[in-house]
């Protein structure tokens, strides 16, 4: 599994569920950044079982045969191929032989200097399978390429770099497409639920780019909904209850003003709904292992660039 998954912390799927896999930063001035060969990544990486992620996955698929099964649609793997997982999404390799590429992961904390990368990824993960025609297939070798050196090297300001290459590799990954139609077939097997429709308009409304709802009594209202079945449709769909996802979205909006604005920890705090900004200094303290202070002066800030110690190479930190 990948790093910090283990069944007692969460990608256990419980009676009748999916597992959630969480990509788990292992000290918070760590990069929310991996990629690697699905060998180096983990056996997580290619499992034939259905799965949702709490985090971004890209797989850059250079050879194999099976198929790769994506929110109900098996997409035949005729490589090169560039697929994008969004979190929440349900996904798994079917019948897959002598798979290679390489796997991108990350957490949209990773992203919070592009906020619209973030927008353009779930887009993509909207049509998952993107299949690539030799000049295409060129410029997305060298881009993962790059990534991959970039990451191992571990220069001074990688970190930087490697968000470039990821905005470029996005936003050329949109310009691609749809996938063709022929190669792709309803799953036969392992068919997991489909979300229900509440669940996605839950998680477009965590997603929106204005104030939330941030209870999750006032987004049942928003949606039209009792809360007991918000709870029971989002904890079904996404394997999380509607809480965690809600405070995960007042933390990642919170770190993206504390690096990305001059706003003072109060006004912060007011920003993502908390009227005393010592309660918000504590609850942030808890979900990030940081202070707003500290994490905006760099002592627990993601952009010192450590990177994950379990996947990366061994060697000096950077």
């Amino acid at each position: 599994m990948l790093p910090g998954t283990s069944p007692g912390n969460g990608s256990d799927p419980g009676a009748g569920g999916l597992p959630v896999h969480r990509l788990e930063v292992p000290m918070p001035n760590a990069l929310p950044f991996a990629i690697g060969t699905f060998d180096t990544i983990g056996p997580m990486s290619r499992a034939s079982f259905p799965h949702r992620h709490t985090f971004h996955e890209i797989v850059y698929v250079t050879g194999g045969t099976g198929s790769h099964v994506v929110d109900l649609t098996s997409f035949t793997l005729r490589p090169p191929h560039l697929c994008f997982i969004a979190p929440g999404q349900v996904h798994y390799w079917d019948g897959v032989r002598g798979l290679e590429g390489r796997v991108v992961v990350f957490t949209d904390d990773f992203l919070l200097e592009r906020p619209a990368d973030r927008a353009l990824l779930r887009r993509l993960g909207r049509r998952s399978w993107l299949e690539l025609p030799e000049r295409d297939a060129d410029w997305a070798a060298r881009l993962v390429a790059e990534m991959d050196h970039e990451y191992r090297l571990g220069a001074e300001g990688f970190g930087g770099v490697l968000r470039a290459l990821l905005h470029i590799l996005v936003v050329r990954a949109a310009r691609l497409p749809a996938p063709d139609r022929i190669h792709q077939q309803p799953a036969q097997a392992h068919v997991p639920t489909r979300t229900p429709p509440v669940a996605t308009r839950f998680v477009a409304l965590v997603n929106a780019p204005h104030a939330l709802p941030w209870s999750v009594r006032e987004c049942a209202g928003h949606l039209g909904v009792s809360v007991s079945h918000l709870n029971e449709a989002v904890k079904a769909a996404m394997g999380r209850t509607p809480g965690e996802l809600l405070r995960q979205a007042r933390v990642h909006e919170a770190k993206r003003l504390l690096a990305c604005t001059e706003l003072t920890v109060r006004q912060v705090a007011d920003r993502v709904g908390f009227g005393d900004p010592a309660y918000f200094c504590r609850f942030f303290r808890r979900e990030t292992g940081a202070t707003p202070g500290d994490f905006r002066r760099g002592d627990g800030d993601i952009h010192h660039d450590h990177r994950i110690a379990s996947i990366a190479p061994p060697g000096p930190s950077a």
